[in-house]
């Protein structure tokens, strides 16, 4: 975990909400010379700290409404720094909370080098990782209307498979296998709307490939270069890492992704793992994603599994791989290199 550690004569703690914001200002002795509510408008914020301008820094916990003020903040020249939500529980302590107590406590972390950090994702990108996040949304409920028309098939006991549904070749006689009407109407919406889904995804994935080649074509055909990994998971990769100079050792990444189980251990005695949740839990899906891929007909990897899986089990040895993937893309981008599954074998052995 980093801390920011810099100094500046004013510290600028805001309980940021979506219609108000409570601003702590703290002079570099530790005095408050302003506490106030005001709403969430630029020009109110920008005239509330226009004395203080000069060698002040902001910082506010990272919650879903930060991009404006961080954008607000470079327009304008002014250090901004994000809190990272899941370690800043000092503001969530303490025998009263309210908006003005945590924004003090966010201002007094700022001054005193306990302020934990999180990454500003850059603008250029960000509505692009996003829209991306949102395409894995809709696919997953599509996968829901999957599974609910599998799940009602099992319901009325039907006697014949429904087959690869997922396959649009593979419904021609879906519904005429439902005999109740009612039944019946139940799973054509659910087609229906799986039909829409499907059209709107296309588009909307075509769209993305188009955008990821224009922001890093370079490393985008790095990550496409990885055995199973195809365009949407060289997409996730791409935008969920964003810039791998961010980090600066191969085990700031593979926690970052969280591909590792980070030790709890006191007077030399461990107490399990914690911190499961800290982390993007998008990589960690696009990670163990690739590898299964990468297993499917490739029988050299799949060698290289068994020999794990009789040593850790099938869990644990998938795990390993995943962790020796991100070990592998961590290089891959720093150095610009593809990647070289012969290498990668022989190193998971």
């Amino acid at each position: 975990m980093r801390f920011y550690t810099k100094q500046h004569q004013f510290y600028c703690g805001i309980d940021l909400h979506a219609d108000a914001m409570y601003v702590c200002i703290l002079d570099a002795t530790g005095e408050i010379i302003l506490h106030k509510n005001i709403p969430t408008r630029p020009k109110t914020f920008l005239k509330l700290i226009k004395p203080y301008r000069k060698g002040l820094v902001v910082g506010c916990e990272c919650m879903f409404t930060w991009y404006w003020l961080a954008d607000l903040c470079a327009d304008d020249g002014i250090d901004f720094v994000l809190g990272h939500a899941l370690y800043m529980r000092a503001i969530h302590g303490g025998k009263a909370k309210n908006d003005k107590i945590d924004s003090h406590k966010i201002a007094v972390l700022l001054r005193g080098g306990s302020f934990p950090l999180a990454y500003v994702y850059p603008k250029e990108m960000r509505a692009t990782r996003d829209l991306l996040r949102r395409r894995t949304h809709l696919v997953r409920k599509r996968g829901e209307l999957f599974a609910h028309i599998q799940n009602t098939a099992t319901q009325y006991n039907l006697p014949d498979p429904l087959g690869r549904i997922a396959k649009p070749s593979e419904r021609g006689d879906l519904l005429k296998k439902f005999t109740d009407p009612v039944v019946r109407r139940m799973v054509e919406v659910d087609l229906l709307t799986i039909e829409h889904y499907e059209k709107l995804l296309g588009a909307l994935e075509r769209e993305l490939e188009k955008i990821a080649t224009q922001h890093d074509p370079v490393s985008f055909a790095l990550l496409k270069s990885i055995t199973g990994v195809g365009r949407i998971l060289g997409m996730v990769m791409l935008y969920e890492i964003e810039n791998i100079a961010r980090f600066p050792r191969e085990q700031d990444f593979a926690s970052y992704c969280r591909l590792v189980k980070p030790a709890k251990e006191s007077n030399g005695k461990s107490y399990g793992h914690s911190g499961k949740k800290i982390g993007n839990a998008h990589l960690r899906w696009a990670f163990g994603e690739a590898v299964v891929l990468m297993l499917k007909g490739n029988k050299p990897a799949q060698a290289v599994l068994q020999r794990l899986a009789s040593k850790h089990g099938k869990g644990k040895a998938l795990a390993i791989l995943s962790h020796r993937l991100g070990r592998a893309v961590y290089y891959m981008l720093k150095n610009q290199e593809p990647f070289d599954e012969e290498r990668f074998l022989r190193r998971g052995v």
